[in-house]
């Protein structure tokens, strides 16, 4: 009698870990996308204050912007 006890709570406990590891995995999926989209959306920042100076620099005809710019 023991032994069919034991493998029902042998099973519950395999369920449970099964479980366990989908809601991690979709938990740590979700951290994964979050992280992407602020990397993206840091990236787009950088890129349009970076294309701003470009254009203030050129605008002003700084050539020792421009020079600055090019040797980095």
């Amino acid at each position: 009698m023991t032994t069919k006890t034991d493998e029902a709570r042998a099973r519950a406990e395999a369920n449970f870990r099964k479980e366990e590891r989908a809601k991690d995995g979709a938990k740590a999926m979700m951290e994964y996308e979050a992280n992407i989209r602020l990397v993206r959306e840091k990236t787009e920042r950088l890129r349009a204050l970076r294309l701003a100076k470009e254009a203030a620099d050129k605008g002003t005809g700084s050539s020792l912007a421009l020079r600055a710019t090019k040797k980095s």
